[in-house]
């Protein structure tokens, strides 16, 4: 590459929005691995003393446009899948003039890979315990329109050393977003784990199942179903190689284990089962607690939450979506543009029905009308962009102090420190919602009885419910019944 090409990519910022120095907020300390892009470091917050990741990616190696939109993706994405509970929280983006830096949860106890390798392999109960935990992720990813690409047992971390420790897909750097129907080309992932339709360059989502099905033969034997000396002969062998169920520990492990493997690994990924499947499979089902209905997708458990808020709450989120930045809002658009197919710029009825018959969900057309209704904050009868983002957003990123901030001070118009029944009003024709049950409304978020609302009762109804929703799961967290959402969505 020219050297002129390389400084021009140096000089150009890859963030789109700069947040700071990393060094004023962040004490830098002792090495903890090593990536082909990028080296992570132990970091403490000198605010808090909290300990963080931080991954540091070298500016120089990023020598062309794709190098930096992969960047900018990856930080995109895990914004984007943000709250799951087994993926690594990103805390924030930094950039100098010779790194691009993302400070992450900290997870302390040491990859997949060490323990399988430290353990021989897994007991049947303990493998059908961290499959669930993988293929949650992969569910989640695919149900927000993601594929992870690189799924081996080196990117999921285990929060701490101890035993029962929390498992976190981390290292979205061969991520994308993907359309239904859409196919990728490019050849991408780890030998032992890409799927035989990546090696044919023509694929979809269905190869992260694929990657999924070699972890789980790994867990269970210690050896990965396909091998051999060269990478050659590795990619020959997942083309065309046996399953070997014969030699030890085979012998001596469930048919149903197998069962759920071989479909898993069938070369053909129209046929092969999907995440979905694999979670309602016998093996990973608890015959005792045997969920009677499919999960919620990650996009509908996230709209029912909306559903089941207040006017002022809905107002603040739609005011907060709009402030957010391209990096944390950059999934949210993608997964737009998946639903709304005829590029409009606006979301119908039938689209959102579509939309959530892709990612699995079987709601009867009552309950998707419902949805639509409470996520049009205009009645326009159709769902616009900013009426996306308030209710799809993850919600853990309203609790943030700033947020709450400036959403209060929008409804605050007169900066007196009070919101009045007044100023409600006037947000409520902004926003073309109808004023009725206003006092109610105040009535159950004004603590002090003084008939108005100040900052920290607004910050109390914001936070109200995120504890047990927000926090917990992308996708089951919900304990509200559609029947319950429906009957409070217009309090």
């Amino acid at each position: 590459m020219k050297k002129g090409l390389a400084a021009s990519i140096m000089a150009s910022p890859v963030l789109r929005q700069q947040n700071g120095n990393l060094r004023d907020l962040y004490l830098i300390g002792r090495k903890l691995g090593q990536g082909q892009f990028g080296t992570t470091y132990l970091c403490t917050e000198k605010a808090t003393g909290k300990e963080y990741a931080c991954k540091s990616i070298a500016k120089r190696k990023l020598i062309c446009m794709e190098d930096i939109e992969d960047v900018r993706r990856e930080i995109e994405i895990m914004h984007h899948l943000s709250g799951h509970p087994n993926v690594v929280t990103i805390k924030g983006a930094y950039e100098d003039s010779v790194f691009v830096h993302l400070v992450m949860e900290l997870c302390a106890g040491g990859e997949l890979f060490d323990r399988i390798i430290q353990k021989g392999h897994y007991s049947e109960r303990q493998a059908a315990h961290l499959i669930k935990v993988i293929v949650g992720v992969v569910e989640a990813c695919h149900s927000l329109g993601v594929m992870h690409r690189d799924l081996k047992p080196e990117n999921f971390l285990f929060l701490s050393e101890d035993e029962d420790a929390p498992l976190k897909a981390t290292d979205f750097g061969l991520s994308v977003f993907y359309q239904p129907g859409e196919t990728f080309t490019d050849v991408v992932g780890s030998p032992y784990y890409v799927a035989p339709e990546v090696l044919r360059k023509h694929y979809g989502p269905e190869s992260d199942v694929w990657s999924a099905g070699v972890i789980l033969y790994i867990l269970l034997s210690g050896v990965p179903p396909f091998w051999a000396e060269t990478e050659q002969g590795i990619f020959r062998q997942i083309l065309q190689g046996p399953l070997d169920f014969e030699s030890e520990p085979w012998p001596g492990i469930s048919e149903s284990a197998k069962d759920l493997i071989r479909k898993m690994l069938n070369r053909n990924p129209k046929k092969r089962v999907t995440a979905h499947e694999v979670l309602c499979h016998p093996w990973i089902v608890d015959d005792s607690v045997a969920p009677d209905r499919p999960l919620d997708s990650a996009v509908l458990s996230r709209l029912k939450q909306f559903t089941a808020m207040n006017k002022l709450k809905k107002m603040a989120l739609k005011v907060i979506a709009e402030s957010m930045s391209e990096e944390e809002i950059g999934g949210l658009k993608e997964l737009f543009k998946m639903i709304d197919t005829d590029g409009s710029g606006t979301i119908t009825f039938e689209e959102l029905k579509e939309g959530l018959k892709r990612v699995g969900s079987e709601l009867m057309e009552s309950e998707i009308k419902a949805l639509m209704d409470a996520a049009d904050l205009d009645h326009s009868g159709t769902i616009d962009y900013g009426e996306f983002l308030a209710a799809t957003m993850h919600l853990n990123k309203m609790e943030r102090e700033e947020n709450l901030a400036s959403a209060f001070s929008y409804f605050d118009k007169d900066g007196s420190g009070y919101i009045t029944i007044d100023e409600l009003q006037q947000a409520c024709r902004e926003f073309g919602l109808s004023d009725f049950h206003l006092d109610d409304m105040i009535q159950e978020i004004d603590q002090d009885n003084d008939g108005r609302i100040d900052y920290s009762e607004f910050a109390a109804m914001m936070r109200r419910g995120n504890g047990g929703v927000g926090r917990k799961t992308m996708r089951n967290s919900l304990n509200i019944s559609m029947r319950d959402a429906l009957k409070i969505s217009d309090q």
